[in-house]
C-alpha cells in the first residue's frame, strides 16, 4: 500500500509543479519563439487550463489579480491530504 500512497503523492506533486510553472509563465510576456518552446509552453497551458478555468468561473478576477491559481493550489493540497489519509486508513 505504501507504493500506491507514494505514487498518488507523486502525481499530486507533479501537477502542483506544472501548475506553478504555468503561473510563472503567465508573468512572462510571449514573443515569437521557436516551435519547440511554443509546444512546451502550450503543454503547460493545456494541462492546467481546465483546472484553472473551473476556479475562474467560480471566482472572478479582482481587478488585475487572478485569484484562481491560489484557490486551485489550496484546494489541490486539501484534496491531496484527504486522498492520502484515505489510502493510509485502508
Amino acid at each position: 500500500m505504501d507504493t500506491a500512497i507514494s505514487y498518488v503523492d507523486a502525481l499530486f506533486t507533479v501537477y502542483v509543479l506544472v501548475l506553478l510553472i504555468r503561473i510563472l509563465l503567465s508573468w512572462v510576456p510571449f514573443a515569437p519563439i521557436r516551435s519547440f518552446w511554443r509546444a512546451v509552453v502550450q503543454f503547460f497551458y493545456d494541462s492546467t487550463d481546465w483546472y484553472l478555468g473551473f476556479w475562474r468561473r467560480i471566482i472572478p478576477p479582482v481587478g488585475p489579480l487572478d485569484l484562481s491559481p491560489i484557490v486551485g493550489l489550496i484546494v489541490l493540497y486539501i484534496v491531496r491530504v484527504l486522498v492520502i489519509n484515505l489510502l493510509q486508513s485502508s
